[in-house]
């Protein structure tokens, strides 16, 4: 009562009192209007800085290549682009290449890269710092003058981890993640930080701070995510061993698109620690960190780099076990089990081709071969991996997006998010007759309503990791060769196919470490039979994958390689195995 009255005093009596009203309403929406202008340019302000301090950084850093360039005019880049990081590191350890003359070689052709695809999200200018502090050094590591990229969201002392996210522009890591830390003493020189996608929640490598990354060998395509930028880099030559991290298939579908061999190990085997994420606390599908690079041999000296006593002690909770060379070197035929579809999602033919032809060579070099049936598939992507990640419904992800412009290749996830859960629901009821994938697609994203709902579905994720793991040891197997993702989508494609992931995503749940090696490329065969391709479903999903691949001849064409938890030194063994016979050559005694 005592509020009435204070408001008829505020007010004007009499005839006046509805325009009042009403110029008091407009005044309102005016002032609302104004303030949603305001904060509209200030995120338009705070994104034109991140701009400008990144091309900032990329003229100092031409000017420092530019003076080295003048200052040893004879150094032969592209003899020391061309070497392998074994021979590389060779070289470096016996002194016949300096690491001054390697960094700036690295730092010219990544200039380039970036300028072609915007693969860089940031140099690092500490690179410079680090150079000096190894050449101080007495004890040379194994990584000793080797240029290392690292992917945005990997902690570097004085450097942001963004995730392609505004709210993260203002947060400047006040250490290296123990990564980097290990890294450093093995010699390795972090020199650039690379783009990612907005919120690391996709498979497209796209924010709208830093834009769009191309893919080097056909920029009409997209290089994969989120490890996009390192994909990007690496592929195009200006890089030659970079950190990713891998969520649903991050490393695993760059390295598919670009060509690159890229190793997701057991998520737990190499320390997280000082790595940024837009919402944490997701454990029950963990994030792993790995390598990419141009071939296997490079991933298994930076594994065998990285597991030393240095990590085990700064990261007491990664398991203290150093790379196993013996099991790595190893020349013992394998007991491999294979499959070329999941039956959920059948990739286009020349992803499954190049499991028939890995299989027929890999059996012709003395190894054994043993069909093999991944269960439940469509339960594990949705029920298991979605439901993990939209637990809240998608509550938690929506709020990532507070205060940010979305990017276009996010845009369609964060307007299902928004549904009321009972929407989801009856939109997913009346879906299933039509498009039963998208329908549980949908309903997934529903979330869970209660604690002991999440208690059991993180229990349901332990019992299919145990009938798994049974399934294999039955059949007796040290390996599976499967399919991946590709090969390289047309841009704008990824964001449409959500759940044509789960090739990888299978291997994020199961927490098995699992690589991918290109072994071949599309041909005009395959074009042809791509006009085939019926899908498992003759859905929308199976129709845009055919759109997204086609056109795709002479183009990158993957296998994924996998081995159960821990034993990432065989995984790596079975790389090897497939990298050398798909290029002709023959391993096995």
């Amino acid at each position: 009562m005592l509020q009435q009255q204070q408001l008829r005093q505020l007010l004007p009596e009499g005839k006046g009192d509805t325009g009042t009203a009403l110029a008091l309403l407009g005044g309102s929406v005016a002032a609302l209007g104004l303030w949603k202008w305001l904060g509209r340019k200030r995120i338009q302000r705070k994104m034109e800085e991140a701009r400008r301090t990144r091309e900032e950084g990329m003229k100092k850093m031409a000017k420092a290549v530019q003076q080295f360039r003048e200052q040893v005019p004879s150094v032969q880049r592209d003899a020391i682009l061309s070497l392998p990081l074994l021979e590389l590191s060779g070289r470096l350890q016996e002194g016949s290449l300096s690491p001054r003359t390697v960094l700036y070689t690295y730092l010219e052709k990544a200039l380039e890269v970036t300028q072609q695809t915007n693969c860089l999200r940031h140099f690092i200018p500490e690179c410079e710092e680090q150079l000096q502090e190894i050449e101080r050094r007495t004890e040379k590591g194994l990584l000793y003058g080797i240029p290392v990229s690292i992917k945005d969201h990997i902690g570097h002392k004085g450097h942001l981890a963004t995730c392609g996210l505004l709210q993260c522009l203002d947060t400047v890591m006040e250490e290296d993640s123990v990564l980097v830390k290990v890294l450093k003493k093995q010699g390795a020189i972090p020199f650039a930080m690379t783009n990612v996608p907005q919120s690391l929640f996709s498979y497209e490598c796209s924010n709208p701070i830093f834009g769009q990354t191309l893919n080097p060998l056909d920029p009409q395509r997209s290089p994969g995510g989120s490890s996009g930028g390192e994909g990007a880099l690496i592929a195009g030559g200006g890089s030659i061993l970079g950190m990713g991290s891998d969520v649903g298939g991050s490393i695993r579908l760059p390295s598919s698109f670009c060509g690159l061999c890229g190793l997701k190990p057991t998520a737990e085997r190499l320390s997280l620690s000082g790595v940024t994420g837009p919402v944490n606390g997701i454990v029950a599908v963990p994030c792993a960190l790995g390598p990419m690079a141009r071939d296997v041999d490079s991933l298994a000296l930076c594994m065998k780099a990285l597991l030393c006593q240095e990590m085990f002690q700064l990261d007491p909770s990664v398991p203290p076990i150093p790379f196993n060379e013996e099991v790595y070197s190893s020349s013992a035929p394998l007991r491999v089990g294979y499959y070329d579809t999941d039956g959920y999602f059948p990739l286009p033919p020349c992803m499954r081709r190049a499991v028939k032809e890995t299989r027929s060579a890999l059996q012709a070099a003395g190894h054994q071969l043993v069909p093999f049936s991944p269960p439940r598939i469509p339960y594990v992507i949705n029920e298991l991996f979605m439901k993990t990640f939209f637990a809240d419904g998608g509550r938690a992800f929506l709020d990532v997006f507070t205060g940010n412009i979305v990017d276009p290749g996010l845009k369609a996830q964060v307007n299902a998010c928004k549904m009321p859960r009972l929407v989801k629901k009856l939109l997913a009821l009346l879906l299933k007759p039509l498009f039963p994938r998208l329908a549980d697609h949908l309903s997934s994203m529903a979330g869970m309503r209660s604690v002991q709902e999440m208690w059991d579905h993180q229990h349901q994720i332990q019992v299919y990791r145990s009938q798994f793991i049974s399934q294999w040891q039955q059949l007796q197997l040290d390996v599976v060769l499967c399919p991946v993702l590709g090969p390289a989508f047309t841009m704008g494609y990824p964001r449409k196919l959500l759940g044509a992931i789960s090739s990888t995503m299978l291997y994020n749940v199961l927490n098995f470490p699992a690589g991918v090696v290109p072994v071949s490329t599309v041909t005009e065969a395959d074009e042809e039979e791509l006009k085939l391709y019926k899908g498992c479903c003759d859905d929308p999903w199976d129709r845009t994958l055919k759109q997204a691949v086609s056109g795709a001849v002479g183009m990158p064409v993957a296998v994924q390689c996998v081995a159960l938890p821990w034993q990432e030194e065989l995984c790596l063994r079975f790389m090897k195995e497939v990298e050398t016979l798909s290029r002709g050559g023959r391993r096995v005694a």
